[in-house]
């Protein structure tokens, strides 16, 4: 029967040299990363696969390589690791006089579009408390509130938010971008509807965007395949692939105004009622939210309902 780890065997130390000799695949590198000795290092590794009971590293000529344990060991490792820094961070505020810290994450298009001029209202009013933004996919924003690595989320509707309590924040209209001399950029429709871009090649977001998920669900109903020629991981990128033509794009509007603006991009109107889409705001639920984060969460409903 196994047996659990434990944790006076495995130190920050330990970790973080583990750590540094994954991301650097050699353990001479990631002893002098965490200025020890190589018998040093090369012996705290081993206690700490002996400490977990399982291989952690491959050794070859080649260099060090993470094993299917190694890995599950690395994420956890550095999530510790961003434990302690927020633990740290929290802390010096309150040594400094600050005397609130939110984590906060969102999507790309709530950061661009709304929570801007929230937070700055939200400072305003409350000047002693920092808020730490994160910018990440919604997939990731909810993962991050389900770990309690965020204290409050924003993210597109159509992510499976299990465990967590959710509300209304704000919506934002997606719209087709194209280059000038795009096909689809003649249209004299006001609207199209999604089928007929399903005719041309896509530029979109990572496989891990609502975005690109929530379009490509849109193109096996309409049961024609959705042709991606290009992935990449902002807006910002996505207009640029667009005005060199490498595609069109489903993008929000207000997101994307300065770039259709510098760019000279087409925007084609969709008359699809997903085109209209809701960002929610959540927390997890059955946790106490910290004075700090409750105050955000509250000024973030009272925004959306204004």
């Amino acid at each position: 029967m196994p047996h659990p780890i434990n944790p006076a065997r495995v130190d920050f130390v330990t970790l973080r040299l583990f750590c540094a000799v994954a991301q650097s695949g050699s353990i001479t590198k990631g002893a002098e990363a965490c200025h020890l000795a190589l018998s040093a290092a090369s012996r705290r590794l081993s206690d700490f696969e002996a400490a977990t009971g399982s291989k952690l590293l491959e050794r070859s000529a080649q260099g060090i390589a993470l094993t299917p344990a190694g890995h599950v060991a690395m994420q956890h490792a550095m999530r510790l690791f961003q434990g302690f820094e927020q633990f740290s961070n929290e802390l010096n505020d309150y040594s400094s006089g600050v005397r609130g810290h939110v984590r906060l994450w969102a999507n790309m298009s709530a950061l661009t579009e709304f929570l801007p001029t929230t937070l700055a209202t939200f400072l305003a009013q409350h000047p002693d408390i920092r808020v730490e933004v994160e910018e990440q996919l919604s997939g990731d924003t909810v993962r991050a509130l389900v770990d309690g690595l965020a204290d409050v989320g924003v993210f597109a509707e159509n992510t499976p938010a299990y465990g967590l309590d959710v509300a209304p924040f704000q919506t934002d209209e997606l719209v087709v971008l194209c280059a000038r001399q795009h096909p689809l950029a003649r249209t004299r429709a006001k609207q199209v509807d999604f089928k007929t871009c399903l005719a041309h090649e896509f530029v979109g977001l990572n496989r891990s965007s609502s975005l690109l998920e929530l379009t490509s669900r849109a193109a096996e109903q309409a049961g024609i395949p959705m042709r991606l020629r290009v992935q990449v991981r902002s807006f910002d990128a996505m207009c640029h692939m667009i005005a060199a033509n490498l595609g069109i794009g489903v993008v929000p509007l207000a997101a994307c105004k300065a770039q259709v603006a510098a760019l000279d991009l087409k925007v084609v109107r969709l008359k699809e009622t997903w085109a209209t889409r809701r960002l929610l705001m959540a927390t997890k639920t059955g946790t106490e939210l910290s004075p700090a984060a409750q105050l955000l969460a509250r000024h973030l409903l009272q925004q959306a309902n204004t």
